[in-house]
């Protein structure tokens, strides 16, 4: 475990889930891991603004936000879209807890620091929330969407902060139609790493693929706000949950002996996100895999590992899993918070050999549940309605097995139910188009074990 003073509370967790048995011969292992942060956002009892989080050598603490508003054209149809957005960001200013450093980005074709204005960032307090406020109040709509420079100039101005949890929060209604999808990538995966990022659509007239994409690669949220009268309180509950991270640049970093084989790392709940191509090497047998800030909360990864054929009786170490803060000037040594162990016990007991762990099921089932909904979602969109209807079917039945019954609810506004549990349905002749887009952005969502 870390050594966090008092006031630094957060206190990590590491818990495996797996079925260590495997049949002679047997080399795939799963497992689970459920890493817990406790105190992060509450701190203790301790104020927030008076709470000193855990950070590595020259980071300083406290948190810098950058709020980014699509200001291009489209956000005066209709007029009430830019209203909205002003007064969300507004009170997302609100919710800035006192000391953070913030900044507000109009976003068109190109990207303007609107508050401060000055190439940096405000501190927030009582004068600074209201002067920025004020500065949204002249905000209009015009012009086009190249968000990439909107990320840019965000990580500028996060840059210049010596803080340890730098956010981005980023508000959409359009398709990126004035820069490259290759610009975009680029701006991605130069600020990868440097700072978290939410993002969100509004309306029904931008991509979900691009939204959601935004936000994977920045380790943020995605959603859509179809309604804009609902961006007030979004843009609350998301400023809330920023203010509420305490720890930044957290790593799950894996280690594993000669001759096992990694298969894939992902995130499984709350949503479903596969970082097996984030990997950095760490040294020649362990290998770091993002999962950006954290405050009070508990994830869900699952680890496969491919080990070595051996004989009945014999078992080893299949993977060490460590919670790492590292070093961000890369010479000191890095924290190690928690810690698991991944075994594989190889036995002529069938029961105990094909027995499935219940987590490592369940989240099995989650995965292919995001996956089969994007697939028929795209054949839907191509015109493959049997394709359709059996992928959708099949989700029906995945979420109705597993208790995911938001999941249930969306699909049930795409297909009409004829048997959940046979997954039989049929695809419906009309659909809202924000239903489907809900259905596509909220897709990788999951739920937990049930109890």
């Amino acid at each position: 475990m870390a050594n966090f003073s008092k006031s630094q509370v957060p206190q990590f967790s590491v818990e495996v889930y797996q079925n260590e048995f495997l049949p002679e011969g047997g080399r795939e292992v799963n497992a689970i891991v459920t890493v817990t942060s406790t105190g992060g956002g509450t701190t203790g009892g301790i104020p927030l603004a008076d709470a000193a989080p855990a950070y590595g050598a020259g980071q300083g603490p406290g948190a810098a936000v950058v709020l980014m508003v699509d200001c291009s054209g489209s956000m005066d149809y209709p007029p009430t879209k830019m209203r909205n957005a002003r007064d969300a960001t507004a009170a997302a200013i609100d919710t800035l807890r006192e000391g953070t450093q913030f900044a507000v980005v109009a976003g068109t074709h190109v990207a303007k620091d609107v508050y401060p204005g000055n190439g940096g960032l405000a501190v927030a307090d009582a004068r600074t929330k209201a002067q920025a406020k004020e500065a949204l109040r002249k905000l209009s709509a015009g012009g086009g969407t190249a968000i990439g420079t909107w990320l840019r100039l965000a990580d500028r101005l996060l840059n210049s902060a010596d803080v340890s949890i730098r956010h981005g929060i980023l508000l959409t209604d359009g398709r990126n139609e004035h820069e490259s999808p290759e610009d975009l990538r680029a701006a991605l995966d130069s600020c990868a790493g440097r700072f978290t990022c939410d993002a969100r659509g509004v309306g029904t007239d931008w991509e979900v693929k691009e939204v959601t994409g935004i936000a994977a690669a920045l380790l943020g949220t995605a959603d859509i706000v179809a309604d804009p009268a609902g961006l007030a309180a979004d843009f609350t509950h998301m400023m809330e949950n920023a203010m509420g991270k305490e720890v930044a640049d957290v790593a799950l970093r894996l280690w594993t002996p000669v001759g096992v084989e990694i298969r894939f790392v992902k995130q499984v709940a709350p949503t479903v996100a596969d970082l097996t191509a984030r990997r950095t090497e760490a040294n020649a047998r362990a290998g770091d895999y993002p999962t950006g800030s954290w405050g009070d909360e508990s994830r869900d990864y699952h680890v496969c590992v491919l080990v070595p054929e051996a004989g009945i009786g014999q078992e080893m170490l299949a993977a060490r899993v460590s919670l790492i803060l590292p070093d961000p000037s890369g010479a000191g040594t890095p924290q190690t918070l928690s810690q698991g162990l991944v075994r594989a016990v190889w036995t002529d007991d069938v029961v105990a050999s094909t027995s499935i762990n219940p987590q490592v099921a369940h989240y099995t089932g989650q995965a292919e549940l995001a996956q089969v909904i994007q697939q028929g979602l795209d054949a839907r969109k191509s015109g493959d309605f049997d394709g359709a209807t059996a992928k959708l079917g099949r989700a029906v039945q995945l979420a109705s097995a597993s208790g995911n019954q938001d999941t249930a609810k969306l699909l049930s506004k795409v297909v009409d139910v004829v048997d959940a549990a046979t997954g039989t349905v049929r695809l419906k002749a009309k659909v809202a188009e924000a239903d489907e887009m809900t259905l596509e952005t909220r897709s990788t969502k999951t739920v937990r074990v049930k109890k």
